[in-house]
């Protein structure tokens, strides 16, 4: 995956030579919320609650209460956890881009169930852990690459 148009859905500086160690410490460090917002609005635009998917809503609103009232930079970040969960699906969605070629193509394939993950949507088994991106992945690389998918 490209790191520069990786950085650029999350909405990250994307200027930096050392880009794929700069995107790694982001996620270390706890990506912004405005990563969540920019991911959530391209990837599920018309689902205002897809962020509490990857951040609980109560733990979201109380990071935006304390943004907007001590101007709070730790408080406006996510955790390693949720930043490694929005990167997760950051990838795929990048990639189910390129795949598809236009994002509303990309968003059908990620919300429609889909057989070779036992009915499951790609969306649901990339955010659920760690081992899902790599299924979805190989899918896409199927359709990319012109195997069975």
């Amino acid at each position: 995956m490209a790191a520069q148009t990786l950085s650029n859905v999350l909405g990250l500086r994307g200027d930096d030579p050392r880009l794929p160690m700069t995107l790694l410490e982001e996620v270390e460090r706890g990506l912004p919320l405005a990563a969540l917002d920019r991911l959530a609005k391209a990837v599920a635009p018309d689902d205002a609650g897809f962020a509490f998917r990857m951040v609980p809503r109560a733990t979201l609103a109380r990071r935006r209460k304390a943004w907007t009232t001590a101007h709070d930079a730790v408080a406006a970040r996510l955790s390693a956890e949720e930043s490694a969960r929005v990167a997760r699906l950051a990838e795929v969605w990048t990639l189910a881009r390129e795949v598809w070629g236009s994002e509303a193509e990309a968003r059908a394939f990620l919300f429609r169930p889909h057989p070779m993950l036992e009915g499951r949507r790609p969306v649901d088994v990339v955010l659920a852990n760690e081992f899902g991106r790599p299924l979805v992945e190989g899918i896409l690389g199927g359709l990319k690459y012109g195997s069975a998918a």
